[in-house]
């Protein structure tokens, strides 16, 4: 009954779940995030219900189907809808002017990647046939909907995120598609700036800093100094090694917020490399003062895919902060176990330290964040290492989380995924994908 009207209804209920997957995986802050969705859900409620209404009094007036194709129309994004045959049925104000092609002309079009010949029709071309572009980095699982990818282009330079859902009509069967394209050009040319801001000064820093670091390491292990002055440079050299640990850090974020990190993943036992890592960070606990056990599990554990030298880097800044804020005396185990029901292994390392407040906890894995108390606890430190950590984990196809009780310990966990499929794939080139 009113099919047509049903299925106008499915593509905005489509629009607003893909609109709502944008907004999340665009980074949009999460209560703006939130309202956004909400407001979207309300309109097609109150759409749906007046869809409802004209369909069982068969009042199909141009009206009302005006009204709906307003509140589409409206929509900021591009939101584009086509047919199986890949026909454009709709093309809102947003497309219009995204990509500089009219509605009249656009409707009825059927898209095909030789459109992408054309100068007029290649962005939107590539944005429809991502094989196309000259980057793609997927943001959803294989079989998750809607699918979100980020697409770059060349000619000319812009940056889409696209996410597509299929629409089905009221029997459920799939009769066409659409498309949300948010233009992030203005966003991303934003953080490069910076991030190549960020990236030159770093690398110019760290030459000096390297000198400076070998002239005062030649001056610690000198006999001649008396002990004021053998103090002084030790001091010196351990500001030193700071200042270039954070140099380091920085550059590792603007190479992974590049996505010019390059992960070689390979399968490995993870219990045995959780094993080599502990090893790496046991003179330190030792110095520390601080216990470190292994909890191995009861049975045999699948593998996992893994990049050794990325994943090391997460684990060793878990360790880390596990030594540096614990008490004295105090322990740290490392635990390797399956998680229930799903196919991941977790790793989780829980200390006898001095704990994170219950606000802290949501902005842990920040840049730049630490909590007032591991603030008075350990003058130094950057913030850096657990955003760090989640970026890893995340190229890893995990995630990573935190519980803690303020005074009595904290536990980091993270967990990896034991199907290969569940590992995101690298950015891919034109090249990958032929």
């Amino acid at each position: 009954m009113a099919s047509a009207e049903f299925r106008v209804a499915w593509v905005l209920f489509a629009a607003v779940a893909v609109a709502g997957g944008v907004a999340v995986a665009g980074g949009v802050a999460a209560i703006f995030a939130l309202i956004e969705i909400v407001i979207l859900v309300v309109v097609a409620v109150l759409a749906g219900a007046a869809i409802y209404g004209a369909a069982v009094k068969e009042q199909r007036s141009s009206g009302e189907r005006s009204e709906l194709k307003s509140i589409l129309g409206s929509i900021e994004d591009a939101l584009i809808v086509y047919g199986e045959d890949f026909r454009i049925s709709f093309f809102n104000p947003a497309a219009e002017k995204l990509f500089g092609i009219q509605a009249k002309d656009a409707l009825g079009h059927v898209l095909s990647p030789r459109d992408a010949e054309h100068a007029e029709w290649r962005s939107l071309a590539q944005a429809v046939f991502p094989s196309l572009a000259p980057r793609v980095v997927p943001r959803s699982a294989p079989n998750e909907a809607p699918q979100v990818i980020d697409v770059s282009l060349t000619d000319p330079e812009r940056e889409f995120r696209v996410a597509t859902a299929p629409v089905a009509d009221e029997t459920g069967r799939t009769i066409g598609f659409l498309k949300i394209i948010r233009d992030r050009t203005p966003q991303i040319s934003a953080l490069r700036a910076k991030d190549e801001f960020v990236t030159v000064a770093s690398h110019q820093l760290r030459g000096p800093v390297t000198d400076i670091n070998w002239a005062l390491q030649s001056l610690v292990e000198a006999k001649e100094l008396n002990d004021t002055d053998a103090m002084i440079v030790k001091t010196a050299k351990e500001a030193s090694d700071n200042l270039l640990q954070r140099i380091e850090d920085l550059l590792a974020i603007a190479r992974m917020e590049d996505g010019r990190v390059g992960y070689a993943f390979e399968s490995v036992d993870l219990v045995d490399y959780v094993n080599g890592v502990l090893a790496g960070v046991l003179p330190a606990a030792r110095k520390a003062g601080i216990k470190i056990y292994l909890d191995r599990p009861e049975s045999a554990l699948p593998k996992v895919m893994i990049d050794k030298k990325q994943l090391s880097l997460a684990l060793t800044n878990i360790l880390e902060n596990a030594i540096r804020y614990n008490v004295e005396n105090g322990e740290v185990t490392v635990k390797v176990d399956r998680m229930a029901d799903k196919p991941y292994l977790v790793v989780s390392v829980h200390d006898t330290g001095i704990g994170i407040p219950a606000n802290d906890i949501p902005k842990l894995f920040g840049k730049f964040y630490r909590a007032d108390n591991a603030v008075k606890a350990q003058t130094e430190g950057s913030g850096l290492g657990l955003y760090i950590t989640k970026g890893i984990i995340t190229a890893h196809g995990g995630q990573v989380w935190a519980e803690s009780e303020l005074g009595r310990g904290t536990t980091i966990s993270f967990a990896l995924p034991t199907d290969p499929n569940l590992v995101p794939k690298r950015e891919v080139s034109v090249m990958d994908l032929v």
